[in-house]
């Protein structure tokens, strides 16, 4: 699997533990111990090892120019779209709201991605002084990169120095917010819009029939492993020894529920 959404496999496990235990639990807002966690938030150092990706030579500076051309192509369909010969469709809306902002600060995390072997976790504070944009124009060149398509984020807390893992009561809050982790992108929905010298050439048929029966056959596979095993085989680093405990824990209760242990009576 090369892509990383967190992937479609741990998306599998997640769904899993939801169905097994009950709805999940709220996200956002105040956390239990009085501490602001964004919604989505993942705990810093647990998943960057799946998260991030060493860009290939010379990627970043297409992601880069694709992002450019992009949003030269966004230019004129919102021309067309105001001279009303033109009805946008959602990936072309997106593509119209890029900002010379947004393809700047993609310009600094490919920048980043490339000196720093994909690992990108600048601060809001630190785009803006490295692009010499406000704090507010960035949050929305983020916002317009991720509904694009060319950026994906997460966000992440860390424990509060001098807080241990148990906590009490009374005691200051565990956890804080820290800076996003980011990965750069190119989106298939955008390669239609692109000159046709940066669309990758098409694949030949018997090309595409080998990658639908691989994809089928991992999909008959997946779906024939327990949680534990879907997390061990798809997952690596801590987030995936966290997922084998969690479909561990939810095998165990899937078993039980399956195969009720007979009433004394029987016996």
């Amino acid at each position: 699997m090369t892509a990383f959404a967190i992937s479609a496999a741990n998306a599998r496990v997640l769904a899993r533990a939801a169905g097994a235990m009950g709805a999940p639990a709220r996200s956002g807002g105040v956390h239990r111990t009085g501490a602001p966690v964004r919604r989505g938030s993942i705990e810093a150092g647990t998943f960057e090892e799946a998260f991030f990706a060493v860009p290939a030579p010379g990627e970043t500076d297409r992601m880069l120019t694709a992002c450019r051309r992009a949003r030269d192509a966004g230019r004129r369909l919102a021309r067309e779209a105001r001279a009303g010969s033109r009805t946008l469709s959602t990936t072309e809306r997106r593509l119209a709201a890029l900002t010379a902002g947004a393809v700047r600060v993609f310009e600094e995390i490919c920048m980043l991605a490339r000196l720093n072997r994909g690992r990108i976790f600048p601060s809001y504070d630190w785009l803006a002084e490295a692009t010499g944009l406000g704090r507010a124009t960035i949050a929305r060149a983020i916002m317009l990169l991720e509904e694009a398509g060319f950026l994906l984020r997460q966000r992440r807390f860390v424990r509060a120095e001098g807080q241990a893992a148990g906590g009490g009561v009374g005691e200051a809050p565990r956890y804080r917010q820290t800076s996003n982790a980011y990965r750069p992108l190119l989106p298939v929905a955008v390669r239609a819009y692109l000159p046709r010298w940066m669309r990758p050439a098409p694949l030949p048929d018997d090309v595409i029939q080998r990658e639908d029966d691989r994809h089928e056959a991992e999909g008959v596979m997946f779906a024939s492993l327990s949680c534990r095993e879907l997390a061990q085989v798809t997952v690596g680093g801590a987030l995936g020894r966290l997922l084998a405990r969690l479909g561990a824990r939810i095998d165990a209760v899937s078993e039980s529920q399956n195969d009720p242990e007979p009433p004394i009576d029987s016996i």
